[in-house]
């Protein structure tokens, strides 16, 4: 009889978790509505959702596997950020990535670190470290998903990118490091932690473009769209799971997957770029809804099972947040002197205000709840882990502070500061690689020899797909086409074909290169991606 309640229970428990999943889900496709409406970011609505479900006394008793929240929530996001930039990007901007997503953690765990112990009673350096740990780094998918509530400049969007998509490798290694020795009860070897996280980025690395040799080397042989895009949804979860089962990040693997998979992009790849572009939006969307929807839900797990004594958690914790954010604003503010100095104008910040802004979209998020969740309450010997509640409110504290509270006066701290959006120069950059996949276009044609008929209407339909991509219209030559195009159909079908794959293999070819915005070339790639299958 005990043995048939206990499974009744668990099957119950089961039930209960996809029921909070499906209505996550659904809430996510309001809540984004509803976002767009208010002027809000709808990840940190999602937060609110996810509190005032934890109140609902069916889903307070839901517990996520904390070892499951990064694999089954990490792997397809990062992949999806890390496939809006490039490598040509990220060669330009190696500087930032190690002084903020390796260095900053660093220092910033040393600040949170140092503050904990002085404030903390009973804490262990170890613990100490393992808290700042969590609280370091800063979300990638939280900062694109709210900064894209407003206008912001791409250089300051990337450089948030490019740091979020590689700290949490940092503070993983470090957590990690910390967390064994506080369950042993030793120190920290901090030569060991330096040597553990050299060798876990090179092993990542090397899963990362070994797994996409595979990848690619089996999708050149599947002639099926969809099957091709399924192979690319997988792709993230397995290269995360490779790299952790070889103790190497799991982090690192999937961006250096992401990249290389759009590095080795091809011209001919038009409808899987379609079919996996809109797939990966719906995705993106719903995981990370639910995502943000399960760390309201757990905060309120969090402060509920430490009531004793939380007032005083909550005030270290907000100790604990304010120096992680002071550090934060420091560091940019040294950094936007330093860019000043360079004199370049394309890096970020470079200025108060953006040093300003850029710690404000210094927002928490999944691995910091993750790691929180993941602390055990006794160590290796049975003794309590030395100060368990106070680090568990001081992760929902800042969790509140950087995700919600920040998500939801982003906006206006962005209007308060009056940074310019920088619009203009950034379709300035689009129109140019447009006018250089056009031009290459033209000189493929005029390679052709082919009857005039048959390659004027084609250079018009070139006019058109240019004027639209620079911003312009051309009703008329449009309306020109329609009619010409119903002539030599055949023959102008294959070399537009032609023509338009020398158009995407100029725009790859740039999107490659140095000083090129992966998201410029994206927009004027889609484009004649959409003109190629509608070809077809």
């Amino acid at each position: 009889m005990r043995g048939i309640r206990a499974a009744g229970e668990a099957k119950e428990t089961s039930v209960l978790t996809l029921l909070m999943v499906i209505g996550f889900g659904a809430a996510t496709s309001v809540v984004v509505g509803l976002g767009q409406r208010l002027r809000l970011p709808w990840p940190a609505l999602m937060v609110l959702i996810g509190i005032a479900g934890a109140f609902i006394p069916s889903f307070a008793e839901i517990r996520i596997d904390p070892e499951l929240i990064l694999p089954l929530f990490l792997p397809p996001l990062l992949f999806a950020a890390a496939q809006k930039t490039s490598w040509a990007l990220f060669a330009i901007r190696w500087r930032t990535i190690l002084g903020m997503a390796v260095a900053l953690v660093g220092v910033t765990v040393a600040a949170a670190a140092g503050t904990a112990m002085a404030l903390i009673p009973g804490i262990t350096l170890a613990a100490a470290v393992a808290l700042g740990a969590m609280l370091a780094p800063p979300d990638p998918v939280a900062v694109d998903a709210v900064a894209g509530t407003v206008p912001l400049p791409r250089r300051i969007l990337s450089t948030l990118q490019s740091e979020g998509l590689f700290n949490d490798a940092a503070s993983l290694v470090i957590f990690q490091t910390a967390m064994a020795a506080a369950l042993a009860g030793s120190e920290v070897d901090f030569g060991q932690l330096l040597v553990a996280f050299v060798l876990s980025a090179l092993v990542a690395i090397t899963v990362g473009f070994v797994v996409v040799a595979l990848v690619w080397f089996v999708m050149a042989r599947i002639d099926h769209i969809v099957a091709r895009s399924s192979l690319m949804l997988v792709l993230p979860f397995g290269v995360y799971l490779i790299a952790e089962h070889l103790h190497a990040s799991g982090v690192i693997a999937v961006v250096v997957a992401a990249l290389e998979i759009r590095r080795r992009d091809v011209e001919d790849n038009s409808a899987d770029r379609v079919t996996q572009a809109s797939t990966w939006q719906v995705l993106e969307m719903l995981i990370t809804g639910i995502a943000f929807g399960l760390i309201g839900l757990e905060l309120r797990q969090v402060v509920e099972a430490e009531r004793s004594g939380l007032g005083a958690s909550v005030l270290i914790g907000l100790a604990i947040a304010a120096v992680v954010i002071a550090v934060r604003l420091l560091w940019l503010v040294v950094g936007a002197a330093i860019v000043r100095r360079r004199g370049d104008a394309d890096a970020a910040p470079h200025s108060m205000r953006d040093a300003i802004l850029m710690t404000w979209g210094g927002m928490r998020g999944l691995a910091t709840i993750a790691l929180a969740l993941s602390i055990p309450a006794t160590t290796a010997s049975g003794a309590p882990f030395p100060g368990r509640s106070e680090i568990l409110v001081a992760a929902a504290v800042i969790l509140l502070v950087t995700l919600v509270l920040a998500g939801l006066t982003f906006p206006a701290v962005v209007r308060a500061l009056d940074i310019d959006d920088e619009t203009e120069a950034e379709e300035k950059e689009v129109a140019q690689i447009a006018l250089r996949a056009y031009r290459a276009a033209l000189k493929e044609l005029g390679d052709e020899d082919l009857p005039e008929e048959v390659v004027d209407p084609i250079r018009r339909r070139l006019r058109v797909l240019h004027a639209q991509l620079v911003g312009l219209t051309d009703d008329e030559a449009s309306s020109e086409l329609a009619t010409s195009l119903r002539t030599h159909r055949d023959q102008m079908r294959r070399v537009q074909r032609r023509v338009l794959q020398t158009a995407r293999g100029e725009v790859l070819q740039a999107r490659r290169e140095r000083g090129t915005d992966p998201e410029a070339a994206d927009k004027v790639l889609r484009r004649f991606d959409l003109q190629s299958v509608l070809l077809r």
